[in-house]
């Protein structure tokens, strides 16, 4: 092999041991990337699919109510996405109660100091919405997909429901809620329910 041989041999090897160090120096910037870029996306993808805000709240009022946190993280997520806002009904705050419901639990928790514009504080209206959410659990016996349905349905509707079922010998399952829309309430709850429970086990403190 001659000289001039040898020396395009090594300039090939020399040019080849450049590209794969290039090619190393890429996947490693990618592996970098990725390991930064990648918790940010999933952060920012489960903010806008399963949101959660207020945990501590919802933690705190959850504890003193004997209630699921998830189940409240996901009532507020059926009612609100957790965006204080105000709906077409005048249902406020967080866990939409309306100013009826509002005056209720104040009567019933023996407050004397409700302003409805205190239902656009987190603290005050979750405290209101566990408040009922717990008196329903009680007044349907612990019977979550009851006590949701008249959380969304009211209770004067869920009551003719069961007393309609307690004539026919049954029990009122959520298949036999005559609201579709509240049939359908319920059910996501439920499931959504399920997902906070899987997903921000930490934050509700379960």
């Amino acid at each position: 092999m001659t000289r001039a041989s040898l020396r395009t041999r090594e300039r090939r090897r020399a040019t080849l041991r450049r590209r794969l160090a290039a090619i190393a120096g890429v996947a490693a910037l990618v592996v970098l990337v990725v390991g930064v870029v990648e918790p940010i996306f999933h952060h920012a993808v489960k903010e806008v699919v399963l949101p959660l805000r207020h945990e501590d709240i919802i933690r705190q009022q959850a504890h003193d109510k004997r209630l699921d946190p998830a189940l409240v993280a996901a009532v507020i997520y059926a009612e609100s996405r957790f965006r204080d806002q105000t709906s077409a009904a005048g249902a406020k705050g967080l866990m939409q109660i309306t100013p009826g419901t509002a005056k209720f639990v104040e009567h019933l928790s023996g407050g004397t100091t409700f302003e409805l514009a205190d239902l656009s504080s987190p603290q005050v209206n979750i405290s209101y919405g566990t408040y009922y959410l717990r008196y329903l659990l009680d007044r349907y016996g612990d019977n979550e997909a009851l006590a949701l349905a008249a959380y969304n349905g009211g209770e004067g509707n869920v009551d003719r429901w069961v007393d309609a079922a307690r004539q026919k010998g049954q029990a009122l399952s959520v298949d036999a809620i005559p609201f579709g829309e509240t049939r359908a309430y319920v059910r996501s709850v439920q499931s959504v329910k399920r997902e906070y429970r899987r997903t921000y086990r930490s934050e509700l403190g379960l």
